[in-house]
């Protein structure tokens, strides 16, 4: 099964590998650990080490299975042997901050008839938001899932991962939580499950928490309403700005 080096690994930041292309300001790896960000999470920071010297990864272009890692410094070029690092600081805040998403989405849709979630945006401030299809709910009872998220980030449960064929998570309800969006599958034509044991199960190819106790709390900072049917949930880890 092809599975992305950071879903595999999820706790290795520093890689050493090798160059398969180099251009001026780019550089395609036989592996990498960085996420390149998709689903409204943003991309892992990081910088490249090799023998000519180190320098930031400003962004990521796919390249079939693998991706180009684009420089800061347009003009230099990479060879021989290279050290990928990611940020670990920023990986970790994505992953609480993605996890905590996840927990908000299955609490609403528990709650509140299956509402599916329009729109997703991680901030690189700690925060994140949600948009839902709720054209009817009382913004009162979201603001008071802060309680039952927080409740669940001290039961400590277990984050895993799987995989089902593109089919199977169309016919299976509630494994496709977004009304515009799909991961994308695997070269194998299969799609990336997330499960929160006992509260959640549904697609997504970003990167979590090994467990939701891992996470700092989580606050609920504000909830919107955004148009006739959206409710836009802004959450933000403990000590994030309002």
């Amino acid at each position: 099964m092809a599975r992305s080096f950071y879903h595999e690994n999820p706790d290795c930041l520093v890689l050493q590998t090798e160059v398969i292309d180099a251009r001026p300001g780019r550089v395609l790896l036989a592996q990498s650990p960085f996420y390149a960000g998709g689903g409204g999470q943003l991309p892992d920071r990081g910088l490249l080490r090799w023998q000519g010297g180190e320098h930031a990864v400003a962004g990521f272009e796919p390249a079939g299975s693998r991706l180009w890692h684009l420089l800061e410094d347009p003009a230099v070029e990479v060879s021989g042997p290279v050290e990928a690092v990611v940020d670990p600081e920023f990986r970790r805040m994505m992953r609480e901050l993605h996890t905590g998403t996840h927990i908000l989405n299955a609490l609403v849709f528990r709650h509140f008839d299956g509402a599916l979630v329009t729109g997703a945006q991680l901030g690189a401030d700690g925060t994140a938001r949600l948009d839902f299809d709720l054209p009817d709910a009382d913004n009162d009872r979201l603001r008071a899932l802060e309680g039952p998220i927080n409740e669940v980030v001290r039961q400590d449960l277990a984050v895993r991962d799987d995989y089902v064929t593109v089919a199977e998570g169309h016919a299976t309800p509630g494994l496709i939580r977004s009304k515009s969006v799909t991961p994308p599958p695997t070269s194998d034509g299969l799609i990336r499950i997330v499960d929160i044991a006992g509260l959640d199960r549904q697609a997504c190819g970003g990167t979590h928490l090994a467990s939701t106790g891992r996470s700092a709390p989580i606050r609920i900072l504000k909830v919107d309403n955004k148009g006739r049917h959206n409710r836009r949930i802004r959450i933000g880890l403990a000590g994030a700005a309002p």
